[in-house]
């Protein structure tokens, strides 16, 4: 679990972004989620494992609905300094745009019987292509799992499992956003508009 692409693809003396150095096991397994407007907005999800935070790229954002199978890009893994970064990434930088910490907590890697497994397991479901984990957050709690698509390592499916957590209401991530995201985006958008003409 390497930080060097992450470290590569930066510079460090123009990005407020954290440099890349593993962590160390601080006990309790941490999430966070970070809704990420760059190009094109999506938010980043990433789960601490082994030092870092395994990282993917989800365009429409995690569901508490069931049936919403979220694409989930697989990106480089982050150092876990980086589960409180918020703010603007320089335009000419790598994921240049506003970052914003959407949700984070703690989460448990358990099993197929939702029994909690050890961290050495769970690495070993990664590698395997099905993870299925517990999450405590503001706004994800209960059973969640990432499945990968088998058509190569980078593409999965963030899906929520039927527990008392679950919704069959539509599910917008949106609707939860900061407000500071929301006017970013509002004032992107606008910008876009005034080019176009």
């Amino acid at each position: 679990m390497s930080l060097t692409k992450y470290n590569s693809k930066r510079n460090f003396e123009d990005t407020p972004e954290p440099s890349g150095k593993k962590g160390k096991d601080m006990g309790k397994l941490t999430f966070v989620v970070q809704r990420h407007h760059a190009s094109h907005l999506h938010y980043d999800f990433r789960l601490e494992l082994g030092g870092t935070l395994k990282s993917w790229a989800v365009p429409k954002g995690p569901s508490l609905n069931p049936k919403d199978k979220r694409l989930a890009m697989m990106v480089e893994d982050h150092p876990i300094s980086y589960a409180t970064f918020e703010g603007d990434i320089p335009a000419g930088n790598y994921g240049a745009g506003h970052v914003d910490v959407w949700d984070h907590g703690t989460y448990e890697p358990i099993d197929e019987d939702g029994e909690v497994i050890s961290p050495n397991k769970f690495a070993q479901s990664l590698h395997a292509g099905n993870m299925k984990f517990r999450m405590h957050g503001k706004h994800l709690k209960g059973d969640f799992a990432l499945v990968n698509m088998k058509k190569d390592e980078k593409t999965w499916l963030l899906i929520k499992h039927k527990d008392k957590y679950a919704t069959d209401e539509p599910y917008n991530s949106e609707d939860y956003a900061k407000k500071s995201s929301l006017a970013y985006t509002a004032e992107r958008n606008k910008d876009k508009v005034v080019k176009k003409k």
